[in-house]
C-alpha cells in the first residue's frame, strides 16, 4: 500500500470547488460522464459512470471531504481514504489531495488520474 500527497489550484472559490465535488448535477457537468452522490455523511457514491466508487466519512461545508474508496469487489483491511482540504488562494483554492493505502498495483494509474483526469477536469471546468 502506498499513499500519495500534492496541492492542486484550482481558478474558483473553495464554495464554487466544494459544490462541484458535493453536488451530483455539478459533478456530471465537470467529468463529463455519470455520478451519483448525496452530500450526507455515510452516503456511498460513484463518479465517472462507477470508476470511481465509495463512501463520505466527513463533509465540511466549503472546507474538507474524506472518502473511503473501494478497490475490486472484496473490502480490504486497511481503507483507502482520499481526504480533500479546501483553502483559499489567490488564484481561487488550494486543493491539498491525501489518498492513503492505494493498492501497489493501482498506484501509478491512481495517481495519473489524480493529476491528468480529477484536477485537470475541475480545473478545465472553471478556466473558462
Amino acid at each position: 500500500m502506498k499513499d500519495f500527497k500534492k496541492y492542486y489550484v484550482i481558478p474558483a472559490p473553495p464554495e464554487d470547488v466544494y459544490l462541484a465535488l458535493t453536488n451530483e448535477p455539478t459533478m456530471m457537468l465537470w467529468t463529463g460522464d455519470q455520478a451519483s452522490f448525496v452530500a450526507e455523511v455515510g452516503s456511498e457514491f460513484s463518479m465517472w459512470d462507477g470508476s470511481i466508487v465509495g463512501k463520505n466519512l466527513e463533509l465540511e461545508l466549503n472546507k474538507k471531504i474524506v472518502q473511503e474508496w473501494f478497490f475490486g469487489e472484496e473490502p480490504t483491511e486497511t481503507p483507502s481514504i482520499v481526504t480533500l482540504k479546501l483553502h483559499v488562494h489567490n488564484q481561487g483554492t488550494s486543493i491539498e489531495v491525501r489518498h492513503t493505502n492505494i493498492p501497489d498495483e493501482e498506484y501509478d494509474d491512481i495517481i495519473d488520474g489524480w493529476t491528468n483526469n480529477y484536477m485537470a477536469e475541475l480545473y478545465e471546468f472553471y478556466d473558462e
